[in-house]
């Protein structure tokens, strides 16, 4: 198994995927397809201008999502040209090109209500990096705040593994969900949402 990020992975061997990425969602926007379930289940989870962190942001749907929904949203991901869409697409959050490795954002005001990190970032993660990520995820999280993670299977991320990975880095599973729309996981889900919070 590698050990290196996987996005930069696929730039290494593609330096157009990214744009490929940013243009294969605009279109789908332009179709009027619905990409707006991971935000409403976050929003639902959420009181009204709450400080949501969007971790692995990507172009910023989500985030956008979010904001327009009257909430205060920092996008965070590794890719800058994901951050350049996010910009020029969703503007009002605050868009950070940056490391979930290194996080290091302003807490002053108490750390995040809500992060939610969504499109199968976690599995993107090099391996050595990923309870390093989901610590400082935890770190950036308010006293009773909710960390939201959701990916799929069959991307050498074993959901058993990211279990034990969320409780070496403190973290507790309040719920698990298969689809954003909240049907239960189940044994045989091929997709996996956690709500958890930070274990005393």
């Amino acid at each position: 198994m590698s050990d290196k990020n996987r996005w930069l992975e696929l730039l290494e061997k593609d330096p157009d995927h990214s744009a490929w990425y940013i243009k294969r969602f605009r279109d789908m926007a332009a179709e009027g397809r619905d990409l707006d379930g991971e935000a409403r289940m976050i929003d639902a989870m959420a009181a009204r201008g709450s400080r949501i962190l969007d971790a692995g942001c990507g172009p910023g749907r989500l985030g956008g999502a979010l904001h327009r929904m009257g909430h205060r949203v920092v996008g965070v991901d590794l890719d800058p040209a994901l951050i350049e869409a996010a910009l020029e697409d969703h503007p009002g959050p605050t868009w950070i090109a940056s490391d979930l490795a290194e996080l290091d954002l302003d807490l002053s005001d108490g750390g995040f209500d809500l992060i939610a990190s969504a499109g199968n970032v976690v599995a993107f993660l090099a391996p050595s990096t990923r309870r390093t990520v989901l610590a400082r995820l935890r770190a950036h999280l308010a006293p009773d705040g909710r960390l939201v993670i959701g990916f799929g299977s069959g991307r050498d991320y074993a959901f058993r593994d990211f279990r034990d990975d969320l409780e070496s880095a403190g973290l507790w599973i309040e719920n698990e969900f298969s689809t954003w729309d909240l049907r239960p996981f189940m044994p045989d889900s091929e997709f996996l949402i956690t709500v958890s919070t930070a274990s005393d």
